[in-house]
């Protein structure tokens, strides 16, 4: 299982919310470059971007920030935030991006998450970002009736590269993922499932892993940022 470091970038620096607040932001690092550096020296194989006022402005917003981190590393890295049209996944993609997700789109016009997937194969993740297994889009400012598995199972076929399952009322809060409703998603579709939201220890990566569904990895932000997980360790441990 993969362990996806987290880089969610509001205003040019590496910060976390609570609970997808944006005015409940804990700035962490003022050059996300250099926080994408530190995790890479630990060993990690991806890294995990959002442009969190990229979400709400419905375009790239921390474009100058991510290309830095594309520029000095070489690790895979994913991008979600504000990416809503062909032309944005394209570029970001030529710029080095090994992965775009797409989220808010994934509700409102799924025929670009086909199209982009058919486009790009395995470039392409659908972000799935939930309270209470209802879809939040639009920096999960909007809940809608979606049901999240249901979402995840109509791109059964699309060829999408994979799922970013969040759970909002998890994320951030340090208390552990719904490991519950991330296994049921991850058994309910063949398309890999990643975890996001909660993850505060390495016994909570473990249970990820050890809980009967094959999950392609697990996202953590803050537990790394305040030192609740060394990453290092975590990767190690998942390793073995």
């Amino acid at each position: 299982m993969i362990l996806y470091p987290a880089i969610d970038l509001k205003d040019g620096k590496a910060v976390r919310l609570l609970r997808g607040d944006m005015d409940k932001a804990t700035v962490f690092n003022d050059n996300p470059a250099a926080q994408a550096l530190e995790f890479v020296a630990a060993g990690c194989e991806w890294l995990h971007l959002v442009d969190l006022n990229g979400a709400f402005a419905g375009e790239p917003v921390n474009g100058d920030a991510v290309e830095e981190i594309l520029r000095l590393t070489n690790t895979p890295a994913q991008l979600g935030g504000g990416i809503r049209d062909m032309a944005t996944i394209e570029r970001w993609l030529m710029r080095g991006l090994a992965r775009v997700i797409l989220g808010t789109v994934a509700v409102e016009n799924p025929s670009l998450v086909r199209e982009a997937a058919a486009a790009f194969p395995d470039k392409i993740a659908v972000g799935i970002d939930a309270r209470d297994g209802r879809v939040a889009t639009k920096g999960w400012a909007e809940v809608t009736d979606v049901d999240a598995v249901e979402l995840a199972k109509s791109f059964e076929d699309a060829g999408v590269a994979a799922i970013i399952y969040t759970d909002i009322n998890r994320d951030g809060a340090m208390q552990g993922p719904n490991v519950t409703y991330t296994a049921a998603m991850a058994r309910a579709v063949s398309i890999p499932v990643i975890a996001s939201g909660g993850v505060s220890s390495i016994q909570d990566l473990e249970a990820l892993r050890d809980c009967g569904a094959a999950l392609n990895g697990a996202i953590s932000g803050r537990a790394l940022y305040d030192g609740a997980i060394d990453l290092k360790e975590a990767l190690g441990a998942l390793r073995r």
